[in-house]
Parts: C-alpha cells; structure tokens; sequence
C-alpha cells in the first residue's frame, strides 16, 4: 500500500484518461491556424501568452487563432488548469508561459 494518494486525473493516475495532447489523439482546434493558444477568460498567464504570441505572429506576419478550453468539455478534459497551452503545427509547443526565441524558432521551420 502506498503512502501517497494520487490526485484524481493527475498524469501519474493510472484510472485517468490520457491528459496529454501528445497522446495521439487529435486536439480539437490544433490545426485551426499555424499557431493556437488554447486558453480561458480571466487567465493572466493566459492574457501574456496571447500578447506574446500576437506580438511574435505579427512580426512574422503569421496568422494564430485563440481557443477557450471552457467551451468544449473534451478541451476542459485535456487541458484543465494547464493553461495557456501553445500549439505550432497542431503539436504541443509550451505551456503556462511563451518563450518568444522558441516560438520564432518554430515559426521558421517549414510547416508539415
């Protein structure tokens, strides 16, 4: 018997759906444009993350889409307090903070 419980939908609880957007599964809204910020009102991370995306697809002259994970119970499943969640090329590239140097990186490989 172990000592510690694990929190119910943690990644490490083996009862829990697969949390994780890399699971192969396919996030809805990923490919919506070439970047996505799956986010939710009233977020702070949320609100820079976006500004920085903006700011980064601005200069690139790149298009990017935001995504309210309280709209869809499957993107509140998936991500549910690990916003904001960065997608480039409908992969998972950062989430809770936008380093911009990793988003202009990824914005210059070729799409797939």
């Amino acid at each position: 018997m172990s000592l510690f419980r694990r929190r119910p939908g943690s990644p490490d609880d083996p009862q829990a759906a697969p949390a994780s957007p890399g699971s192969g599964a396919p996030v809805p809204h990923a490919h919506d444009a070439r970047v996505v910020v799956y986010s939710r009102a009233g977020c702070h991370l949320c609100e820079t993350a976006e500004a920085e995306v903006e700011r980064v697809c601005a200069e690139q002259g790149s298009d990017w889409a935001r995504v309210d994970v309280d709209t869809d119970p499957e993107l509140v499943r998936l991500f549910h307090a690990m916003v904001p969640v960065v997608f480039v090329d409908g992969r998972q590239h950062d989430f809770f903070r936008v380093t911009p140097a990793r988003l202009v990186a990824a914005r210059e490989r070729p799409a797939p």
